[in-house]
């Protein structure tokens, strides 16, 4: 697919056009995310710290995961606590590069500084914060096939 960008200060906002001869897989993809990226909240979240509310945007997440029915993100900005569910959150972010780790847990592919595919069974994730987390039995299989191996 080519793209062209043209710069008109006649445009209050950006207009996209898509020019083709059909309507094929790669247009339909290109036509969902610009419909997401221009709907207002898909692209942020709200983090709770304290008494104090941040809007996160998934670039600056490294992972979700919940802990005592509570669920939190990790930023570099520290812990916050979502008000949404995890399922909720695996909709709104998919597409992205979010992927489900375990029942418990989502992960930013693009946070991760590696995977340890020593472990018999499972996969421990580095992330590039330090931390480390480890894929669940169930999702080891469909890990395995992101990552190509």
């Amino acid at each position: 697919m080519k793209v062209e960008i043209k710069i008109d200060s006649g445009y209050t906002e950006p207009l996209a056009v898509i020019n083709t001869a059909e309507i094929t897989e790669e247009v339909s993809e290109a036509v969902k995310r610009l419909k997401e990226s221009s709907e207002t909240g898909s692209q942020i979240i709200t983090g709770f710290s304290d008494d104090r509310a941040e809007i996160l945007t998934p670039a600056e997440i490294f992972r979700i995961y919940s802990e005592n029915q509570k669920v939190l993100a990790v930023t570099d900005k520290g812990v916050f606590r979502l008000r949404m569910r995890l399922y909720q959150l695996e909709e709104k972010l998919s597409g992205q590069s979010f992927v489900r780790i375990s029942n418990s847990e989502i992960i930013n592919l693009k946070k991760t500084a590696n995977f340890d595919l020593s472990f018999v069974g499972t996969i421990q994730v580095r992330m590039k914060n330090g931390e480390s987390t480890f894929v669940s039995r169930r999702y080891v299989s469909e890990i395995k096939k992101i990552l190509g191996v």
